[in-house]
């Protein structure tokens, strides 16, 4: 299939590279953006096609991708909606729901919302994905494979989930960094050089996960291994408990859910569309 991408920032280059990786051509792979400086880093990159402008030598794929900023996402859908003609439309854009974008398209319905997240920058991303009544299982196939380009993909039956796929996978990097922050902090404090620090946090972060993913018990299991009864881990879980660690977290995840269905109300009353 071709492959528009309406956008070239960070999450296109992401999802590019990941095609063209899985041997995807790079020929069959058009970049539409305004910016000069993005659009000759992903040629020289990637060799893929560029253009400065939509039209329809730039829209001619099965497959177009919104890779814009959700606040610019209304204008691109004005411009893009007479230039149509049945192609799978993937939007990208955080917080922008598919009734909203068919609205700005003119009512068309060939649509799959994403929501990856930022380690998709190195292949190791997670994805929730959801497509309108209208978009066939073949269709929902070709979605997929290009999101699976950039990592893990996971399909939701009411787009109302995307609000909490944004709260956990899309925001749960930036809770992981915060983790890491403040055992990079204590490491200093206890008498590391913060290079040092960096690499203790860093190698525990990736150890563990790839523990996570190779065994067949869940994190509560895997918790419950490393913690001896009156041994330290002990003693740093029994101090996060008291200060209720665990379920601020919880609190926190369903704050950004709720953060998150109120930035789609408001994006879906753009005007001008």
């Amino acid at each position: 299939m071709d492959i528009t991408f309406i956008g070239g920032g960070n999450m296109a280059s992401a999802l590019i590279g990941g095609l063209i990786k899985q041997g995807f051509k790079a020929a069959n792979i058009r970049v539409v953006d305004i910016s000069p400086e993005n659009l000759a880093s992903l040629h020289a990159r990637y060799r893929v096609q560029t253009f400065a402008e939509l039209g329809d030598a730039a829209t001619a794929s099965e497959v177009i991708v919104l890779a814009v900023k959700p606040q610019q996402l209304c204008g691109v859908a004005a411009a893009l909606a007479p230039l149509l003609q049945q192609q799978l439309v993937i939007s990208i854009a955080a917080g922008v729901r598919s009734g909203d974008l068919s609205r700005w398209l003119g009512g068309y319905r060939q649509l799959v919302r994403a929501m990856p997240n930022t380690p998709a920058m190195v292949s190791s991303g997670m994805t929730g994905l959801y497509a309108l009544p209208e978009v066939l299982p073949a269709r929902r196939k070709q979605a997929e494979n290009v999101l699976q380009a950039a990592g893990s993909t996971l399909w939701l039956e009411e787009e109302g989930q995307m609000d909490a796929i944004t709260a956990i996978s899309g925001s749960g990097p930036a809770y992981v960094f915060y983790f890491m922050e403040a055992m990079q902090a204590a490491a200093v404090e206890l008498g590391f050089s913060p290079r040092q620090a960096h690499m203790l946090t860093l190698e525990t972060f990736l150890g563990a996960a790839r523990l996570a993913a190779q065994s067949d018990e869940d994190a509560a299991a895997l918790r419950a291994r490393v913690t001896s009864r009156g041994g330290t881990t002990e003693r740093a879980l029994d101090t996060m408990e008291d200060a209720a660690i665990k379920s601020s977290i919880i609190r926190a995840i369903h704050a950004a859910a709720e953060r998150s269905r109120e930035l789609g109300d408001a994006l879906g009353r753009e005007q001008g569309c």
